[in-house]
């Protein structure tokens, strides 16, 4: 793939006017504060990914067993897995699954912010740090090794518990 091309990394619904999918994913919107709908349908692809590599590696027969131990240690490293959970659970697993394993819903879900729209404002903003190192990518998936060192970057001017903007989370 050449640099720069217009190569998309999701796929957009068959069906566009399908209102109970529509109010859905509006819901999930809100719920997870993705900016537009193009980020749930990546999350959606990357899941349809895991599905087909799981069927793949369940399907085939000779000797697969170190690639599907790789791809369950991924799946588990991220979190996204449980770890006495199986290749065949995989095939159920919801876009809600992948959702939860952003840094925006993580930065959530810890209380650093009030609202998921606030945690993606501090992430972008350049707030939020992980493992010493500001990121500015809500969308980054947060493995489960690192998740306990998600904070304030030291320098942020919300690394003061007494910022107004954090008053709101501690009461």
């Amino acid at each position: 793939m050449a640099l720069g091309s217009n190569t998309k990394f999701y796929e957009t619904p068959n069906h566009p006017y399908q209102g109970e999918r529509i109010a859905d994913e509006s819901n999930l919107l809100g719920r997870y504060g993705l900016k537009n709908k193009e980020e749930l349908w990546r999350a959606q692809s990357e899941l349809r990914g895991y599905r087909r590599e799981a069927r793949k590696l369940l399907g085939s027969t000779e000797g697969t067993d170190l690639e599907a131990e790789e791809f369950l240690a991924r799946l588990k490293r991220y979190g996204i897995l449980n770890e006495q959970d199986q290749l065949d659970d995989v095939l159920s697993l919801d876009v809600t699954d992948v959702l939860e394993r952003r840094l925006q819903t993580v930065v959530y879900r810890k209380g650093y912010a009030n609202t998921p729209e606030q945690a993606r404002q501090f992430i972008v903003h350049g707030h939020i740090e992980l493992d010493d190192a500001r990121v500015t990518r809500p969308s980054m998936k947060v493995d489960v090794a690192v998740e306990s060192s998600v904070g304030f970057d030291e320098n942020s001017s919300l690394s003061d518990e007494l910022h107004p903007e954090r008053a709101e989370a501690q009461e």
